[in-house]
């Protein structure tokens, strides 16, 4: 069984599995910080300075105390850091989708150069020059 295991974990397609999940792990981080850190200020920029994450529906205010302490905090959908989340979403499969088209056009051209037929070997040849003397 440790056998078998270890054959399983040193195959190609699981290496190349764990590759690619952290590759996709790396890149889902550049991207959530391109989003929140580049896209985001431009778009509250545009809509009058207001931040997604800002954006919320409060269904139970927040209650403090004399002191100024937070005893309950406030309950609120968050439907601003969703949009958020959302255009990272797309803009992640917007990278990915290029990756893989840019991976399947170097695996066509690749695929597109046929390789050279491989030279007859001295029987074949030999073969040969005797089938076409036995047709004279």
């Amino acid at each position: 069984m440790l056998k078998e295991f270890k054959k399983f974990i040193m195959g190609g397609n699981v290496i190349e599995f764990a590759v690619a999940v952290i590759m996709a792990g790396a890149i889902g981080l550049v991207v959530k910080g391109f989003v929140s850190m580049i896209v985001m200020p431009f778009v509250s920029h545009f809509t009058g300075g207001v931040s997604f994450k800002d954006w919320k529906i409060v269904m139970d205010q927040a209650v403090v105390d004399a002191a100024g302490k937070v005893t309950k905090p406030e309950n609120a959908i968050m439907y601003g850091q969703w949009i958020d989340t959302i255009i990272n979403l797309l803009i992640v499969g917007l990278v990915m989708f290029l990756i893989v088209k840019a991976y399947n056009k170097m695996k066509k051209q690749e695929e597109a150069a046929p390789a050279a037929p491989p030279e007859p070997t001295k029987e074949e040849v030999l073969l040969t020059e005797i089938r076409d003397l036995l047709k004279k």
